[in-house]
C-alpha cells in the first residue's frame, strides 16, 4: 500500500473562502474510557459562524503515514464551509486499545460516538458527512446502515457493499492467494507501529506492547470463514439495501480492485445516489491514474453542499452514472493515461441494453451455436503469473501485461477480426455446461482484445469455485464426470474494441497467484452448444453522453511539505527454474522514507511479497510476506519487521506469522502465531 503523492495533472488552490485553522490533536472519549485521537481542519471563524461536518475515520495513521493525502483534501473541505475531520480508529494511530480485525461492530460502535461527539461541538451545525477510500469506503457505508441521526450523506470511493464477494479475500468462492494474505500481513505491520510520544506522553511505551502483544494476525480469522457465512455478512451492506437512508456517492475506477459494487449500490440503494466510473487505480480520482483525472473535490463539495448545507447544486439533476468508456490500448503494466471518453445512464442497468452471445466452435468464437468436440481444459498450475495485483494502487507494474505471455498455459478462442467497434458496457458473464473428474476444481475466465499484430490486452476477468455454483454460503461437491450448467462473472468494465480487433476468451483451471489452487489437478470438460457461450453487455453511444458537462479540472490543496530521505522504488519479476519447474514472482516495493518538518516524524517501509508454484503440484503453493516499517522522531526511533507464509495440503491451509520490533537498536519484543485451518471447499 503506498500513500505517497505523485505529481499529476492538478492545481493548487491556496485561495479559499474561509480561512483554515488546524487542530493537530484532540481527544474524542468514548463511553468506554477509550479516547480516539483526531485532528480537524475548521474556518477560523467556525465558533461564530458554525459549519456542518466531513468525517473520514481510518486506521492508517494521521500524524504520517496519512498525513501527506490529508493534506490535499481536509484544508479543501475546510476552507470551503466544512469542520473536516480525520480520525484513528480505536488501536491505531494514536488512539487507545487494540484493532482485532476490520470492520467489526466495536468500529461502528465507536463511529456512531464519534457522530455525537461531533454534534455537540459550538463549532457545528446541520449534518455530517463520511468520506473515505477503501476502508474508510466500506466503513461509511457501514456507519449510514446503523442509521445515525446526525448522518447526511456518504461518499464512498473504492470500496464494497459485499465483504466476501468483492473484497480482498474471495472472488467467486476463490481464496485470493495473490491478496488475502497480503492484505492480512500489511495490517499486522501496520498495527504493530507505535503512538506518537509527543502525543500520548510516557504511556507510549506501555501502549505499544499492549499492540504488539494483543493485536492478532487477521489472516487466521479470515481463513477459517472460507464460506459466505455470518462472518461476511456482518458488515456488508448488500444483506439490506434498505438500513441505508441516507444519499450515497458511489465513485471508483476500472483500475481498482473494487468496480463491481458501484453498479449493484445504483441499482439496489432506495435513496439519492450517484456513481462515476472512471479509468482510475485504488485512489482518489483527482490523483489517481492512469489519467484523465478529475475535479474530484469540486464534485465532494457539489454533493456535501446539496444534503448537508441544503443549498440547490443541481447535482441531483444529472445523470445517475457517469463512467468513462476505455479505447483499445496496447498491453503494459502501468498507464499515466488511458484514451476514452465520458459516458452516462440515468438508470442502472440500463434499459434494454443489447447483449452479444459468442460460442464456442472449435478454436473460435462465433455468433451462433455450434456441434463443435467439447473443449479439454488442462492444468498450469503457472498460468495468471502475468495478470498484475488484484488491486492495483498505480504503481509500475501494477497491470496485467501482454497476454500472449499467459496463453500458451489456458485454452484460447478468438473470435474472427470485428467488422465494426464493440463497446463493452457491464459485467461480461460466461455460462457453460461442463464437467471435473475431481469433486473441486474452479474456472478462471479473462476476456483479452486481441490487436492486428497480435498483441493481447486484458480487457476484464473473473473466476469461480465449481463447488460455489449454486452458492457461496453452502458449496457442494462436483460429482466426478457429471454434467452442470454454471455461471462466471466477470468484473464490471467499459472497454471499445475497434474494428479489424478480435475478441479473446481464455479459460483455465488455474490462475495462480489470483487463486489459491483446487488441492487436486482437474481436468474440466466444457461442452459447446446453446447453452455455453459468453454473454457481452454491449453500448451504443447515446444522446446523453454528448450533453455531459465535463468536469471541472482537477485541484487540492497544497501538500504538505516533506523531506525524502529515501527514494521509493518497486521491482516484479518472474522466474523459473527449469530444473525443479518452480515458477517464482517476486514483488519488491521500498515505499521510501519521509520525514515531515511539520511534527519532525519520519517513517517508511518496505514490502516483499513471493509467491512460489512448482508448475504440475497445486500442493506446492507457498506464499511470503514480509514488511519492514520504521517510525521515528530523531533520537527515538522504532522498527518493526514482520514475517508472513501461508501453504496448503490436501486437508489443511498452514499459517506462520512473525512480530519483531526494535526501539532503536534494542529488540524489545518478538512473538510468533503458527495455525493450522482446515480446508473447507476451497
Amino acid at each position: 500500500m503506498v500513500f505517497n503523492v505523485r505529481e499529476t495533472n492538478r492545481s493548487i488552490r491556496t485561495d479559499f473562502p474561509r480561512k483554515v485553522r488546524e487542530i493537530n490533536n484532540i481527544w474524542i472519549p468514548l463511553s468506554d474510557g477509550t479516547r480516539l485521537s483526531a485532528k480537524i481542519w475548521l474556518p477560523e471563524d467556525a465558533e461564530t459562524d458554525p459549519v456542518p461536518a466531513i468525517l473520514e475515520y481510518l486506521p492508517y495513521r494521521k500524524n504520517e503515514f496519512t498525513a501527506l493525502r490529508d493534506s490535499l483534501r481536509h484544508p479543501y473541505f475546510a476552507g470551503h464551509g466544512y469542520a473536516s475531520i480525520r480520525v484513528d480508529i480505536r488501536g491505531t494511530g494514536d488512539s487507545d486499545g487494540i484493532l482485532y480485525d476490520e470492520y467489526l461492530k466495536q468500529e461502528q460502535d465507536d463511529a456512531l460516538e464519534i457522530l455525537e461527539w461531533i454534534s455537540k461541538q459550538p463549532w457545528f451545525t446541520g449534518k455530517i458527512g463520511m468520506i473515505g477510500k477503501s476502508w474508510g469506503g466500506f466503513n461509511g457505508l457501514q456507519v449510514a446502515a446503523r442509521q445515525p441521526e446526525q448522518l447526511g450523506a456518504v461518499i464512498t470511493i473504492c470500496s464494497t457493499d459485499d465483504r466476501y464477494a468483492d473484497d480482498v479475500h474471495y472472488k467467486g468462492g476463490v481464496m485470493l492467494a495473490s491478496d488475502m494474505l497480503w492484505w492480512a500481513s500489511t495490517m499486522l505491520a501496520y498495527n504493530a507501529r507505535p503512538a506518537d510520544p509527543e502525543v500520548v506522553g510516557d504511556r507510549w511505551r506501555d501502549m505499544w506492547m499492549d499492540r504488539l502483544e494483543n493485536t492478532p494476525p487477521f489472516v487466521e480469522e479470515w481463513v477459517t470463514h472460507q464460506r459466505r457465512d455470518e462472518f461476511w455478512k456482518h458488515g456488508s451492506v448488500c444483506e439490506d439495501y434498505s438500513d441505508i437512508r441516507v444519499p450515497v456517492m458511489a465513485v471508483g475506477g476500472w483500475a481498482d480492485g473494487y468496480p463491481n459494487a458501484i453498479p449493484r449500490m445504483l441499482e439496489h440503494l432506495k435513496v439519492p445516489k450517484k456513481g462515476i466510473i472512471g479509468p482510475w487505480a485504488h485512489e482518489y480520482p483527482e490523483m489517481a491514474v492512469p489519467g484523465p483525472q478529475i475535479g474530484f473535490l469540486q464534485e465532494c463539495l457539489r454533493w456535501w453542499d446539496q444534503w448537508l448545507k441544503e443549498e440547490e447544486t443541481g447535482i441531483m439533476e444529472e445523470p445517475m452514472l457517469r463512467a468513462y468508456m476505455q479505447d483499445s490500448v496496447p498491453p503494459q503494466t502501468e498507464y499515466s493515461f488511458r484514451p476514452g471518453r465520458w459516458i452516462a445512464e440515468n438508470e442502472w442497468p440500463p434499459a434494454g441494453q443489447p447483449v452479444k452471445k459468442l460460442y464456442l466452435d472449435g478454436t473460435r468464437l462465433s455468433g451462433e451455436p455450434a456441434e463443435a468436440e467439447p473443449v479439454r481444459l488442462e492444468n498450469a498450475q503457472q498460468h495468471g503469473l502475468h495478470a498484475g495485483v488484484y488491486c492495483p494502487f498505480g504503481q509500475p507494474g501494477d497491470l496485467a501485461g501482454d497476454q500472449r505471455n499467459e496463453n500458451g498455459f489456458a485454452t484460447v478462442l478468438r473470435t474472427e477480426p470485428l467488422a465494426e467497434p464493440v463497446a463493452i458496457f457491464g459485467r461480461p458473464k460466461f455460462h457453460a455446461v461442463l464437467s471435473s473428474d475431481k469433486p473441486q476444481a474452479l474456472l478462471a475466465v479473462r476476456l483479452d482484445d486481441v490487436a492486428p499484430d497480435g498483441s493481447s490486452t486484458r480487457v476484464t476477468w473473473g473466476m469461480l469455485n465449481l463447488t460455489h455454483r449454486n452458492s457461496d454460503e453452502f458449496p457442494e461437491a462436483l460429482t466426478p464426470d457429471e454434467k452442470v450448467g454454471v455461471t462466471v462473472e466477470l468484473d464490471v468494465v467499459g472497454y471499445e474494441l475497434p474494428a479489424g480487433h478480435r475478441l479473446e476468451i481464455a479459460l483455465s483451471p488455474n490462475y495462480w497467484p489470483h487463486a489459491w489452487p483446487s488441492p487436486e489437478e482437474a481436468v474440466l470438460t466444457i461442452y459447446p452448444g446453446e447453452d455455453t457461450h459468453l454473454a457481452i453487455p454491449v453500448r451504443e453511444p447515446k444522446d446523453i453522453d454528448g450533453e455531459l458537462k465535463p468536469f471541472k479540472p482537477a485541484e487540492t490543496a497544497p501538500v504538505l511539505e516533506r523531506e525524502i530521505m529515501r527514494e521509493a522504488n518497486r521491482t516484479r519479476t518472474i522466474s523459473k527454474d527449469v530444473v525443479s519447474g518452480a515458477w517464482v514472482l517476486d514483488d519488491y516495493s521500498d515505499e521510501g522514507k519521509r520525514r515531515l518538518p511539520s511534527n519532525g516524524l519520519e517513517y517508511g517501509s518496505t514490502n516483499r511479497n513471493v509467491w512460489t508454484i512448482l508448475e504440475d503440484d497445486p500442493l506446492s503453493a507457498r506464499c511470503d510476506c514480509d514488511w519492514t516499517v520504521d517510525v521515528g522522531r530523531g533520537e527515538w526511533q522504532t522498527h518493526v519487521a514482520t514475517k508472513s507464509s501461508m501453504t496448503a495440503d490436501k486437508d489443511n491451509f498452514h499459517l506462520y506469522n512473525r512480530v519483531t520490533a526494535f526501539e532503536g537498536d534494542e529488540q524489545v519484543f518478538d512473538k510468533e502465531w503458527n495455525k493450522t485451518v482446515p480446508r473447507d471447499f476451497t
